[in-house]
């Protein structure tokens, strides 16, 4: 069992007053046998009413308005969550079972969004690469973690020139990237095997050796594997997630797991500002003071204009802050 404490700060300052904000937050660590959340708080400046409710993907969310004007937004979320070690799977089947299992739930409503894949740049190729495996001879766990180490290998991980918006086709070409790329790409390549994908959002926290994105917001994806249930693998770092991945939410993509989304009305310019702290005691009672150079900045309009730029930017900075770590 591993004990985290999560400090997730997000703070939106903008050159004037805005109003009529509308608001989601999927910051809620899921509750099931291998993550426990001991406690959640979420302060939010102004003091709205969160109202919470379960998405399609049974992700817990929460909606607030900030209705009133108002020239800057806080939210922090304040964690203790314990992990445990997952069981790896067995698979003992019949390979041609674990296969045959598989195209029996191709149409099954709970598995569709997860096998629909993008045609991009990179499409033929990975045909191409799945033409040149025996999949009489392996099983969709062991060309899942195939395909996981091919990631891992073939991209560079590489700050700074991806965002929240690049495409297939770009990371396919730079064969670099963050987590979100290599996630981005991987859940294409389960899907185009016919193997059910999701992608997760959460955080990966400090472990014995170094992993990348440790300390910070993550993404990774889980695979559906015959006869066992919904695997995590995370391409970034080669592993398969355990107790030192925290999931948040899950859906077909990002957009589906964004932590922070919203809108509002108003002329103004906004900077934002993310910082998330990790640790394994509990060290951050006191205020974390965030400065402009903690993150890296979002850009802001040449010319301020009436436009709900919110999301935008803070899918953006989320991206982002995937590359910024404070932790003990």
């Amino acid at each position: 069992m591993s004990l985290y404490y999560i400090k997730h700060i997000t703070k939106y300052d903008y050159s004037g007053y805005v109003y009529d904000g509308a608001n989601q937050i999927r910051l809620y660590p899921l509750n099931n046998e291998f993550q426990k959340v001991n406690w959640q708080r979420i302060t939010i400046n102004g003091n709205p009413d969160v109202h919470n409710y379960q998405d399609f993907y049974s992700n817990k969310v929460g909606s607030f308005s900030l209705v009133e004007p108002h020239s800057n937004l806080s939210i922090v979320s304040d964690i203790e969550v314990e992990t445990f070690p997952i069981v790896f799977p067995m698979d003992s089947k019949p390979v041609s079972e674990q296969w045959q299992e598989l195209e029996s739930i191709k149409f099954d409503t709970q598995f569709m969004d997860y096998l629909k894949y993008i045609t991009f740049d990179g499409t033929k190729e990975i045909f191409e690469m799945i033409q040149t495996k025996d999949l009489s001879q392996l099983s969709p766990y062991k060309i899942a973690l195939e395909f996981c180490e091919f990631i891992y290998t073939n991209f560079k991980y590489h700050q700074g020139i991806t965002n929240v918006d690049s495409k297939l086709d770009h990371v396919w070409a730079l064969r670099a990237g963050v987590c979100q790329d290599f996630t981005n790409i991987l859940l294409q390549m389960m899907r185009m095997l016919g193997i059910p994908a999701r992608y997760v959002s959460g955080y990966i926290c400090p472990g014995g050796s170094k992993t990348r994105g440790e300390g910070a917001t993550h993404a990774w994806i889980e695979v559906f594997i015959p006869f066992y249930g919904w695997l995590g693998l995370d391409p970034t770092n080669n592993l398969i997630a355990s107790d030192h991945h925290v999931k948040l939410a899950v859906g077909k993509n990002y957009k589906d797991c964004a932590p922070i989304k919203g809108v509002y009305k108003g002329l103004v310019k906004d900077t934002l500002f993310v910082k998330v702290h990790i640790s394994t005691t509990k060290t951050f009672e006191e205020e974390i003071t965030v400065s402009p150079y903690d993150v890296e900045k979002s850009k802001t309009e040449e010319k301020p204009k009436q436009k709900n730029s919110y999301r935008q930017h803070l899918e953006f900075i989320q991206q982002q802050q995937q590359q910024q770590s404070y932790f003990d």
